[in-house]
């Protein structure tokens, strides 16, 4: 769903004012009375002055022009109303999608989330390179697990302090299978450990606690043990300069089979210092690339990679790219993994401002762990303005009614049945066990087995902040009479648009009929100035003049012309017929109007002539021939035939002594 639908936007256009208030006026005072419903003033001016052209004074004429659209929109959804258009559910739907989108800013902390773009910004300015050692710990684990992990942890971060390697603890402790040697099997060979190394990365590249400590780390220097929802880190930061950011390179590529004795090694690194000489003498990248790279699916395109940031490659080859310069650098022949590559920069793109980078930064964070910080934030917000109360012994109740079953989503909520007491209060409004009891049970799903009390607590929790956002939902446009009017306008627009469909737009294309009598009544509005009936010839070869002018003197037809001419050649001949306007066509603009040939003209080296076979008086056009501009004007005269209805229908009672304040 698009943020600001066609339907809203309609309504709004169809409201746009003509001129700036600038009285000042009661905004409590009634302005006008439609269909018995009071408008205030407030109610007026707030459509009124959200479009207004800046600068302009005030004009009576314009302000009675807008007056009359402001009642004719008020006047069509009364109607829509009536017609029970806001009861349909589709419309509910989406309205409900509207309002769902429209909430958000009120429902996220903005100090909090312009914190973290700052954060985020400043972050992604410089690259990190980082080792880590790991310890697994479940995110819901025990007080007694989480303990023993941060203690084990902890006993490690003392024997790096005490000068111990941290790769060789690294192998030793972590739990990130990539720190060891993995022997070749069945299936895969020999893999190197990368003791702990995990490369280069960035803002946004890694969960947001290791993000936070590797930033908060100086170059060489070593965390104390970091949570994150997949364990404790010890983090070293090995290497912290200025941002790569997007680049595009070029390489040529000699691979090294994972086989590859050291003989075999030692021949492509010679391979490869040949071919860098070469490209040191002048020799061309491109031309090299299609003779030596291995890699096929980039030497098809002059060795060029697609567009990658810091962690995509490996450590070596972002190395490289680093120490390159200007577009047109090329590197000497780097070693990784993989094989031997010499890399050329193509392109890297431009740093951007804050600003121009805020709105990327935000969806980014809305879709990051990061992301509950403003989440906590805005709860607080609500815990502190409406006040929560809480009952930990009816929680408590929990622990043994809640079964193992509930981990395969067999629980049966009817086991706290007897559970009525209150569990929490949000200002007046009490939360009971029951309730609770339900969401648990709507929220049951195969999933891996927890302690009961741990997974209790935690879907309390989640509970809690659900109730305290719904209940802050709730009462957005009783706080907030901006997101009140913003939703009436939502409301109103969407309504106006379906309605109007139905009234006019649809209408006018279904209803044949009256699209034919509409015409029939005002075919004198239709009118096709003078035409003519004619073709240009257009000849590359102008020995074929006489012959073409023979054919069509024999009565031969354009498209048999055509076929004649071109038969044994290029197209020689290009032929435009139609009933021409003044202005439809230069070269029969150019020509008199008479039946018969024109003269020859000469244009870009071809032989170009006109056969004008009738010149057309005035006539009205058919229907089929303006029926764009028919209908439009259809639907034009149904809407005010429509609004004369209306007005007919509903009473309206303008409060000229409060329009002459506002004048």
């Amino acid at each position: 769903m698009k943020s600001l639908n066609f339907k809203v936007l309609f309504s709004l256009l169809m409201l746009i004012p003509f001129v700036v208030v600038t009285a000042q006026v009661n905004n409590d005072e009634v302005l006008m009375t439609i269909a018995g419903k009071k408008i205030h003033v407030k109610d007026f001016m707030a459509i009124y002055q959200k479009n207004n052209v800046k600068g302009e004074t005030i004009d009576k004429k314009s302000l009675d022009e807008y007056l009359d659209l402001f009642i004719n929109f008020k006047l069509k959804v009364k109607q829509a109303e009536e017609l029970g258009l806001d009861t349909v559910s589709t419309f509910v739907n989406e309205l409900a999608g509207y309002r769902d989108q429209l909430a958000q800013p009120y429902l996220t902390d903005a100090a909090t989330m312009d914190r973290l773009v700052a954060e985020a910004y400043e972050r992604g300015k410089a690259d990190i390179r980082a080792s880590h050692i790991y310890f697994r710990l479940k995110a819901d684990a025990t007080p007694a697990d989480t303990l023993a992990a941060y203690t084990k942890a902890l006993k490690v971060r003392e024997r790096i302090a005490n000068g111990e390697s941290f790769e060789k603890l690294a192998i030793e402790f972590s739990e990130d299978p990539s720190a060891k040697d993995r022997d070749a099997n069945q299936q895969h060979p020999f893999i190197k450990g990368n003791r702990g190394d995990l490369g280069y990365f960035t803002v946004f590249d890694m969960v947001y606690p290791f993000e936070t400590g590797a930033y908060s780390l100086e170059e060489t220097k070593v965390s104390a043990p970091i949570r994150s929802e997949y364990g404790y880190h010890i983090i070293k930061v090995t290497v912290r300069r200025p941002a790569l950011g997007k680049v595009t390179v070029a390489h040529i590529f000699m691979a090294i089979p994972k086989s590859a004795t050291a003989q075999d090694s030692s021949r492509i690194q010679k391979r490869i210092d040949s071919v860098y000489a070469k490209l040191s003498a002048g020799a061309s990248f491109e031309d090299l690339v299609k003779v030596y790279s291995d890699d096929k699916g980039s030497a098809a395109k002059g060795g060029v990679l697609p567009k990658f940031g810091v962690n995509r490659m490996v450590p070596e080859f972002i190395d490289a790219i680093s120490g390159l310069k200007n577009p047109g650098d090329y590197s000497k022949p780097i070693l990784t993994p993989y094989g031997w590559h010499i890399v050329k920069l193509e392109k890297r793109d431009e740093p951007v401002t804050q600003e121009e980078l805020t709105a990327d930064l935000k969806k980014r964070i809305k879709n990051d762990s990061r992301f509950q910080l403003v989440k906590n934030a805005t709860l607080n917000r609500i815990r502190a303005e409406y006040g929560v109360t809480e009952f930990p012994e009816a929680k408590a109740d929990f622990y043994t009614v809640v079964t193992d079953s509930i981990f395969v989503g067999k629980w049966d909520v009817n086991l706290a049945k007897d559970l009525t007491k209150p569990i929490f209060k949000i200002g007046n409004m009490t939360f009971r066990q029951k309730d609770f009891a339900e969401s648990l049970a709507a929220k049951q799903r195969k999933r891996d087995k927890e302690n009961i009390q741990v997974y209790v607590d935690k879907m309390y929790s989640e509970y809690l902040d659900e109730s305290l956002l719904k209940w802050e939902n709730a009462h957005l446009e009783i706080k907030y009479p901006e997101f009140k009017a913003l939703m009436t306008e939502y409301r109103d627009g969407i309504l106006l648009f379906d309605l109007t469909d139905q009234k006019v737009w649809s209408k006018a294309v279904k209803d044949t009929t009256g699209l034919k009598e509409f015409y029939a009544k005002n075919k004198g509005s239709y009118i096709w100035d003078a035409r003519v009936d004619a073709s240009v010839y257009t000849l590359k070869d102008p020995k074929a003049l006489q012959k073409v002018k023979n054919f069509i003197q024999s009565g031969l037809a354009d498209k048999d012309i055509l076929k004649e001419v071109n038969a044994d050649s290029a197209k020689i001949l290009t032929i435009e017929s139609s009933k021409f306007s003044r202005k439809d066509n230069k070269i029969v603009d150019s020509v008199a109007w008479t039946p018969g040939f024109s003269k020859e003209l000469h244009i870009d080296g071809a032989t170009v002539f006109v056969n004008i076979r009738k010149v057309l008086k005035p006539e009205p056009k058919a229907l089929n021939e303006a029926k764009g501009l028919i209908t439009a004007d259809y639907q034009n005269a149904l809407e005010k035939d429509w609004i004369k209805t209306l007005r007919a229908k509903y009473p309206v009672v303008v409060n000229k002594e409060v329009l002459a304040k506002i004048k």
